[in-house]
């Protein structure tokens, strides 16, 4: 495996750690475990590590024009409890739980956290 990691930026890491603890936790993913003193949040994505912290430049965060992480969901239902709890621990959305036509039909819905990093789960997606 290449990818080791993903890092974005957060402003809040309280609001960060229940967005994702609540988004991870609808796809079956563990609490956050890092220490709430230490400086970021981290998950751990099946061997890959998924990080969340401020901006080492002492700069507010911004997210990517653009980017998008795309999250493995194993059920329609899934996908649609993680847009919920999304939405329920401060993102707002980028596309409602449905088939979507530019993924061939795979079910998805995209969100941004609240930082406005967009995210999207989607159940079915094949990828190339």
């Amino acid at each position: 495996m290449l990818l080791k990691s993903i890092r974005l930026g957060s402003n809040d890491l309280a609001k960060t750690r229940a967005f994702y603890d609540a988004t991870f936790g609808a796809l079956g993913v563990a609490e956050c475990s890092t220490p709430e003193q230490y400086p970021i949040v981290m998950w751990d994505l099946g061997g890959v590590k998924f990080l969340l912290g401020p901006a080492r430049d002492g700069q507010p965060c911004t997210f990517a024009n653009g980017g998008t992480i795309i999250l493995e969901a194993d059920s329609e239902d899934a996908v649609k409890a993680w847009h919920t709890a999304g939405l329920a621990n401060g993102g707002s959305s980028e596309g409602q739980p449905e088939a979507k036509p530019q993924a061939r039909g795979a079910f998805g819905a995209y969100l941004r956290d609240p930082d406005g990093n967009k995210l999207g789960a989607y159940f079915g997606l094949q990828m190339g």
